[in-house]
């Protein structure tokens, strides 16, 4: 079998791709994968990580803002939209795929509209409650729809190509114990990690607020930090931090650009501090971390506030809003929290509650019966 899988633009779109490639490879392991994703962005790093061959697509997004620059964006967008749907259909026609899945991100239309003009089977995964604009132009063109949510089927005109999966989890999340990514970071005996990460391009208010807490650490504390700012700005954070958190012994902080190891970090983690995305909820639920959720306001109808909701409503999760705490306020809630060891243990439970463990293996059937219909 012949698999090609489209992504990009966040890991929250790149992971679950990676971790249903790696679950068909377990399946069908003399199967090959090529992905196809934007030209200069995250995808291009991480999917090679893993060990497929990426190819890039010259394609953008669209800009919502209503001035000349956004009007040249978007035209460039539409030329793009052009030459990547032309270079995904030669691509196909080249590799000849049994199937193509896409998993988010704008490079997903030109290649799953090829495909389906091609007439391969076709599927897109949908992790959001509420989709995107990518995901509205594809319904109509793609053979399944695979959704994270059950509340999701009704943005769709053709509920009966909806499949309610939940997001997939990679299956790496599944290889370390708690005990084991503890040695392997080095953490002392009775110190505690929180684990500070604001999506996978990084934010700049939390990275402000950030930036804020780490210098009111007095290295004494009973935990580590472990924050990634994320490319864009990462160089910032250090700069500040420089200054104003000289004396901090930097083992009790550590600050990275990109957070690459994830699973080890994340089964470590006593406690969460993000973003309410839905590849970062699946993340969560599976591992069973108790979390502090800041969901970000920049984003269509609000959805990432609307998913954190559900966890905070369990018992799962302690949701703040942009705007409504500062610095001193967010750690003095990760105090009280870390030194509540029965409130970490019933949050971590109601998370574990909301998991769908078979997530993968259900878009994988879905997959398998697009091929043999």
């Amino acid at each position: 079998m012949k698999f090609i899988f489209t992504c990009g633009g966040t890991a929250g779109h790149i992971n679950p791709a990676l971790a249903v490639a790696g679950r068909l490879k377990e399946l069908l392991p003399d199967s090959e994968f090529l992905f196809l994703g934007a030209e200069g962005k995250m995808e291009m790093e991480l999917v090679p990580l893993e060990g497929y061959d990426i190819r890039p697509l010259r394609i953008t997004n669209l800009s919502r803002g209503k001035n000349l620059k956004a009007l040249a964006h978007n035209m460039e967008t539409v030329k793009n939209v052009v030459l990547s749907y032309r270079e995904a259909k030669a691509i196909i026609r080249d590799f000849q795929p049994d199937a193509v899945i896409g998993t988010g991100g704008y490079v997903c239309y030109p290649v799953l509209r090829a495909a389906s003009r091609l007439h391969i089977p076709t599927a897109v995964h949908e992790s959001n409650a509420v989709p995107g604009l990518t995901t509205k132009l594809l319904a109509k063109l793609v053979d399944r729809i695979m959704v994270g949510f059950e509340e999701s089927r009704q943005y769709y005109p053709q509920p009966e190509k909806v499949a309610v999966t939940g997001t997939p989890v990679r299956g790496q999340f599944a290889a370390y114990t708690k005990a084991q990514a503890r040695r392997e970071l080095g953490l002392a005996d009775g110190e505690k990690l929180v684990v500070s990460v604001w999506g996978s391009l990084g934010a700049g208010h939390m990275n402000g607020i950030m930036t804020e807490l780490i210098p009111l650490l007095d290295g004494k504390q009973n935990f580590r930090l472990l924050h990634g700012a994320g490319k864009m700005y990462y160089p910032g954070v250090c700069e500040a931090l420089a200054e104003t958190a000289q004396n901090l012994p930097m083992r009790k902080v550590d600050l990275r650009e990109y957070i690459f190891d994830m699973p080890r970090v994340m089964a470590a983690a006593d406690l969460v501090l993000c973003r309410a995305g839905a590849s970062t909820i699946s993340e969560l639920t599976y591992m069973g971390k108790p979390v502090i959720m800041v969901p970000s306001p920049n984003v269509t109808n609000h959805h990432q506030e609307r998913n954190a909701r559900v966890l905070e409503k369990a018992g799962g999760a302690k949701v703040l809003l942009e705007g409504e705490f500062d610095a001193q306020s967010l750690l003095e809630l990760v105090r009280e929290l870390l030194a509540d060891e029965a409130a970490l243990s019933s949050m971590s439970a109601a998370m574990q509650s909301l998991a769908v463990p078979d997530a993968t293996d259900k878009i994988c059937g879905i997959i398998m019966d697009i091929l043999h219909p």
